[in-house]
């Protein structure tokens, strides 16, 4: 007996054993081939052992019960040998078999498995390929479907019974349509099915009979439409209650994955990124140029025709202005409207999110869209053609792009533009030109069709209307005003306009309450479409009534307008941005494609390198400039008012008294102002010659304008600090009161001063002369110049002065009036006429050049004179208080520069930098202003490379993920 331990896989195999073979041959199922475990556990759900893979064993297990399990005994006196050997023959056999039967499991198993995976291949090539609608399904819902407890959500689902109960009974439905069918055939045939009935009994039956029986039947008839009218509402009533109950699992699943998926990406919708695409053409070209042909959706209409309310109705919010009659639309608002797990709008430019589900939200958004239109009207003007861009979320909310336009008036009335009504005409055109936009026209049912401005304009833009819908609103208006309700049958059969369209829908927007909510402006319309006679009587159909079938008829044509056309699009800007890459390779090969935003960071790296270089100036610098320019300055007031004066009395003491009191006044009153003007402009001028010597290092002219304006803007920004005007001119005073000169260099310097500051007025004096008596001999006769009637005069009057001069050397700054008579008795003589004021004028000018060049020999006599100085020592000819007053201006000059110099340095070159930074931030934050300063082909290009490419990437990504969700 042959035993191999453990328990049989079946008990087929267990029992088929132990009947053929008479022995137990049990086989454990953890010890067999893998293959052959495989096609065990194949086939052996089937128990009868005359099938399958139990009829190949119960035939090799009757084989092997043939064979004889034990040798039998030898015959008596055959030897032990023969039956050793007869023995060692028998294991030799049996082990042969025992082999063979291994070899055929093992083959048995591997043909099998074959023969499975070849079945199961041919039965997955027969399954449909589902894989083509898997856009039905969002992405999301697969990613939850494991994160769902299903078991819950079936115990939550109403029981079969329930859902039962609000199915119609269809066998009285059944019993109802067979009788009105045969009620009908019996009308065209003659009523056969009368006669069928009982033939001798309607021949019988007399005329009062038979119209009983009409009545009878049209009884049927009306209760029948009756009934099949409460089926209607009924069937209506179970689907919007189904679809409340979706609309909040929908959320529900929303939310989950609002809270788990995007926690670990954040994935932007279809809409999303096809919206996207269209804030970038709008920023790209306001006016929608004609590369520009990607679907939204147009809504327009007569002013006050209830756009915007429809436009609500479909977002499902009150997120518009509003207003009695009055124009509140006043710019083209796009809506992006999208499905998302909680209702909120939120500004394309904003990161604030309104809350649509709070009344105060939805008040701060009304208020916002207001200021932005308001914002965007320039002044003198109605309206604009600058675009708002909002997004709108929510449950159930269908996804589409629309765009609100401001309402089509007749007649500009008080308060409006002139040419309010001819700008809303363009910017309505400019948008339904597009070939594939959809145009949604809103009609005013409540007024005559005979008023309507739009339809004609909607006529002209798409005369087949294949891309129109038309929307009949405040139709409740309608049905009540109008004597022939069967005037609004042709409107949405489009038999009385002269326009055609796609679609059309009859809508209710409310009763007219601006507090009206979206949910009870949804059952007024529901309600009223159900017991409207319109409906009832068969002028319009179910599903060309309620906003919510025109928002999924909008919705469904946006979507096949899209995928018909945005591979095309892209094609277009393809080829437009080969076409700019070209031109740029052409005419800018070595530089950069740098946009307007990149150069402007360029030059304001640049200019605040140019100001930090400002702060680098020397201190020598500084002061020797302040110097120079604060005495060009002030000399002409210190010569003039104050040494000229008081060198003229011809005193020491009165010299001293009157330079006191006169350098005291000019000090208090004038200058510390000049000082601080001198120092303000300084600053400004070496601000600006840092930038035109940085300018010179291989610098782009195209920053040329922007550099300018910064440096006009930042000084105007500049105030200069009035507090240190006090302290300078305590600093001043003090140094115009020290007369004491310490040592021999202070004396020379003091004298180089005063000489260099005389010959430069009488180099300017004299010039002055010569311009007033014209040229002299030489002149005339190398230069062939002559002197004109008034310079001849003027001469003949020098003449005559310079001998007075001559005649009295000491004589004082005024002519007498005598001597003015004299003077002109002498001209009049060689017959010269000449005006005494002309005298005067002559004799200012030559007495000053005569007094210049008696200073200017003085003080080559005072070269030597610090000594007497030093001494105290008085001498007529050595006494040099002029020196004394140039040295006294020329140390307050070096003050003054010092304090300046520190003041600069410390606290104004630091504010200019700042003020610089400033206007650098200012200006790029205002791309109106960036526009007008960094202007050229070259700039224009890269703007239009940038934008064209980032367009052609959002629209690729766009199509990629429409593809996918198809």
């Amino acid at each position: 007996m042959l035993r191999v331990g453990g328990k049989a896989g079946c008990m087929a195999c267990r029992n088929l054993v132990s009947t053929n073979m008479g022995v137990r041959f049990l086989v454990p199922l953890q010890k067999l081939h893998p293959l052959s475990r495989a096609i065990h556990h194949r086939y052996s759900g089937n128990a009868n052992p005359q099938r399958g893979p139990h009829r190949t064993a119960a035939r090799y297990f009757t084989s092997m019960s043939r064979l004889p399990m034990r040798p039998p005994k030898p015959p008596p006196g055959s030897g032990g040998r023969n039956y050793q050997q007869q023995r060692n023959f028998w294991v030799a056999r049996l082990a042969a078999r025992l082999l063979k039967l291994r070899y055929l499991f093992l083959g048995t198993a591997v043909g099998g498995g074959y023969t499975a995976k070849k079945t199961y291949d041919e039965w997955k090539d027969m399954l449909p390929d589902l894989s083509e609608y898997n856009w039905v399904i969002p992405d999301f819902v697969w990613e939850l479907s494991e994160q769902i407890d299903f078991d819950k959500l079936a115990k939550a689902l109403p029981e079969m019974e329930e859902i039962s109960k609000l199915l119609p009974d269809l066998d009285k439905i059944g019993e109802n349509f067979t009788f009105l069918k045969s009620l009908l055939s019996s009308e065209t045939s003659g009523d056969p099915p009368l006669k069928a009935t009982d033939s001798s009994a309607a021949a019988s039956q007399d005329a009062s009979d038979r119209q009983y029986k009409k009545s009878s039947d049209k009884e049927k008839v009306d209760q029948l439409q009756e009934e099949l009218l409460r089926t209607q509402l009924k069937y209506q009533r179970m689907l919007e209650r189904l679809e409340k109950e979706n609309k909040e699992l929908r959320k529900v699943v929303l939310q989950k994955d609002d809270k788990g998926i995007h926690q670990r990406k954040v994935k932007k919708s279809l809409i999303d990124l096809y919206s996207e695409v269209l804030d970038i053409l709008s920023d790209y070209d306001a006016n929608y140029n004609t590369q520009d042909h990607l679907p939204r959706v147009v809504v327009v209409g007569d002013q006050s025709a209830g756009k915007t309310s429809v436009l609500e109705m479909i977002a499902q919010a009150r997120i518009f202005p509003r207003g009695s009659g009055e124009m509140m639309t006043r710019s083209p608002v796009k809506v992006t409207l999208s499905e998302g797990p909680h209702h909120v709008a939120i500004f394309k430019d904003s990161g604030r999110e309104f809350d649509l589900t709070k009344e105060e939200d939805l008040s701060a958004l009304r208020h916002e869209i207001e200021l932005r239109m308001r914002k965007s009207v320039k002044e003198g003007q109605t309206v604009s053609s600058e675009t708002i861009s909002l997004s709108v979320k929510g449950p159930g909310i269908q996804r589409m792009v629309l765009v609100d336009l401001p309402g089509v008036i007749s007649t500009v009335t008080t308060g409006m533009a002139s040419d309010t009504k001819e700008t809303i005409f363009s910017i309505s055109k400019a948008y339904m030109q597009n070939p594939n936009a959809i145009i949604l026209c809103i009609q005013d049912g409540s007024v005559d069709a005979e008023r309507s401005i739009v339809t004609d304009l909607v006529s002209q833009m798409d005369p087949q209307g294949k891309r129109t819908i038309f929307v009949l609103t405040k139709v409740d208006l309608a049905e009540k005003n109008l004597a022939s309700p069967s005037r609004i049958q042709q409107i949405v059969e489009g038999k009385l306009f002269p326009m055609k369209a796609l679609g059309y829908f009859a809508v209710v927007t409310g009763k007219g309450s601006t507090g009206e909510s979206i949910e009870s402006i949804k059952d007024y319309e529901e309600d009223f479409f159900q017991s409207s006679r319109l409906l009832r009587d068969g002028m319009l159909k179910a599903h060309q009534v309620t906003t919510k079938n025109l928002s999924l008829a909008v919705s469904d044509c946006f979507w096949k307008m899209v995928r018909e056309s945005v591979e095309q699009q892209a094609d277009v800007f393809k080829a437009s941005r080969f076409n700019l890459e070209t031109e740029w390779k052409n005419n800018y090969p070595r530089l950069r494609e740098l946009d307007r935003n990149e150069l402007y960071e360029k030059a304001k790296n640049e200019i605040l390198d140019e100001v930090i270089s400002l702060s680098q100036v020397t201190p020598q610098h500084w002061e020797a400039i302040l110097q120079k320019k604060l005495w060009e300055r002030v000399s002409t007031h210190v010569i003039e008012n104050i040494y000229l004066p008081a060198a003229q009395t011809m005193d020491s003491g009165t010299f001293n008294t009157t330079v006191d009191i006169k350098l005291k006044q000019w000090t208090d009153k004038q200058l510390p102002h000049k000082a601080l003007e001198v120092a303000w402009e300084t600053l400004q001028e070496e601000f600006a010659r840092f930038m035109a010597e940085y300018k010179g290092k291989d610098q782009d002219d195209i920053f040329d304008k922007l550099k300018e304006a910064v440096k006009d803007e930042s000084i105007k920004r500049h105030k200069w600090n009035e507090r240190a005007m006090d302290s300078l001119r305590v600093i001043q005073h003090n140094a115009l009161e020290d007369r004491s000169i310490t040592d021999k260099p202070q004396w020379d310097a003091a004298i180089q001063f005063m000489e260099e500051t005389l010959q430069s007025r009488l180099k300017d004096t004299e010039s002055v002369i010569r311009d007033m008596v014209g040229p002299d001999w030489k002149e005339r006769w190398l230069n062939w110049k002559n002197r004109t009637a008034d310079q001849h005069i003027r001469n003949e009057t020098k003449n005559e002065l310079d001998r007075l001069l001559k005649l009295h050397d000491d004589h004082t700054a005024y002519l007498a009036n005598d001597e003015v008579t004299t003077v002109r008795k002498n001209l009049e003589g060689r017959g010269v006429e000449v005006d005494p004021v002309l005298i005067k004028d002559t004799w200012h000018q030559l007495y000053r050049r005569h007094f210049l060049q008696k200073a200017l020999a003085h003080c080559n006599l005072c070269k030597r004179g610090f000594y007497y100085y030093q001494r105290h020592f008085v001498d007529s000819e050595l006494e040099c208080n002029d020196v004394v007053l140039f040295w006294r201006i020329q140390r307050m000059l070096v003050i003054t520069a010092n304090t300046l110099r520190q003041q600069l340095t410390n606290n104004e070159v630091r504010r200019m930098e700042k003020n610089v930074k400033e206007v650098l931030e200012d200006f790029g934050e205002d791309t109106e202003k960036k526009t007008q300063l960094i202007t050229g082909r070259r700039v224009q290009l890269a703007e239009d490379l940038k934008k064209v490419r980032e367009i052609q990437e959002k629209l690729e990504a766009f199509i990629e993920a429409l593809h996918k969700e198809k």
